[in-house]
């Protein structure tokens, strides 16, 4: 079931600054209640599900410090893609690999991408997160960072218990509002989540719900089984500064394959078809200020994209893909 949303896309006029005192959140939980009472939430369900809801500091001090900022592109890919964390994802697989292998057939989406979003994402289910949701996206909808963007999960999840489709009393998970063994944020939920199992609830700790759902949501943004992720480059040093992409947000100036190989040195050993379309990374260009090392540098094509929708960050994106291709050995 999917909630029909009918936000007021402002910024609230009624939030206020983080560092406020706990009287300040208060206030703002008392007009946030108003807003959420247009928004198709019964008085019920808020006094329920917020009854227990605190401002929670260290919260902003996560959002201020996450590991896809400060982390060069080595480093963060080597704790994500350990030989150890390979064997745990093969261990899960065999304990589940009739299912898992229904799932990759009936979605068109690799176990080895699900195993590898699964890994990078909760430790395969190990490390969930034990942060009241609830009180983290209201704490991040009060602070001014994306205040915006939190109001409307924290709405989401709101019209998700008011529907029934989600217990308001299992909501623990990431400081960022995330939820399950793949970590999907409220607005993922509503848009991709699957009750598989057909039990009248979405249980996305379950391997059931929550691999037919990671699978469903990977799908419907356009991932092409089989089709590579990105390689890994040396660039010719006069490659020019325009196609260099540090930001996650949008890659920019994309082409084919063969106008970019020119910039790489001994493009003739790398088997990529000419006609695909592909842009240049170079990740750790935007935590060194005024850098003009060239490395590391990949060209990624059209499913690292798919995983950029799933989370905006350069380095997970090549995480991923690279605990992808390691699973792909093995399985």
């Amino acid at each position: 079931m999917k909630i029909t949303k009918i936000f007021i896309t402002i910024l609230f006029l009624f939030y206020l600054p983080a560092n406020s005192s706990n009287s300040d959140f208060n206030e703002w939980l008392k007009n946030f209640k108003k807003y959420a009472l247009k928004n198709n939430i019964s008085e019920n369900t808020f006094n329920m599900a917020m009854s227990e809801v605190v401002f929670l500091p260290k919260v902003i001090k996560y959002d201020r410090y996450q590991p896809e900022f400060y982390e060069d592109t080595k480093t963060y890919i080597s704790k994500r893609t350990s030989k150890k964390k390979v064997e745990k994802g093969i261990s899960l697989y065999q304990k589940n690999n009739l299912f898992i292998n229904s799932i990759d057939k009936k979605f068109s989406v690799e176990k080895s991408l699900l195993l590898a979003l699964m890994g990078i994402e909760t430790n395969f289910g190990t490390y969930v997160g034990k942060m009241d949701i609830l009180s983290s996206l209201a704490t991040l909808s009060f602070d001014k960072r994306r205040s915006e963007f939190f109001t409307n999960e924290l709405i989401t999840i709101l019209q998700l218990v008011e529907a029934g489709i989600i217990d308001y009393k299992i909501l623990y998970g990431s400081w960022a509002g995330a939820f399950g063994n793949f970590q999907f944020m409220p607005s993922t939920i509503n848009n991709y989540a699957i009750d598989y199992d057909q039990n009248n609830i979405i249980e996305l700790k379950s391997i059931e719900d929550s691999f037919a759902s990671a699978a469903n949501y990977i799908n419907k943004i356009g991932w092409k089984k089989n089709a590579p992720c990105f390689i890994k480059v040396k660039l010719i040093q006069n490659t020019p500064k325009k196609l260099l992409n540090t930001s996650a947000k949008k890659l920019h100036n994309k082409d084919k394959f063969k106008n970019l190989k020119k910039y790489i040195y001994d493009y003739k050993d790398i088997e990529i078809s000419d006609g695909l379309i592909g842009a240049i990374i170079t990740p750790d260009k935007d935590i060194i200020p005024n850098s003009e090392n060239l490395e590391p540098a990949y060209i990624v094509f059209e499913n690292y994209e798919k995983v950029l929708q799933w989370n905006r960050s350069l380095r997970f994106g090549l995480a991923v893909c690279t605990l992808k291709n390691k699973f792909e050995n093995e399985l």
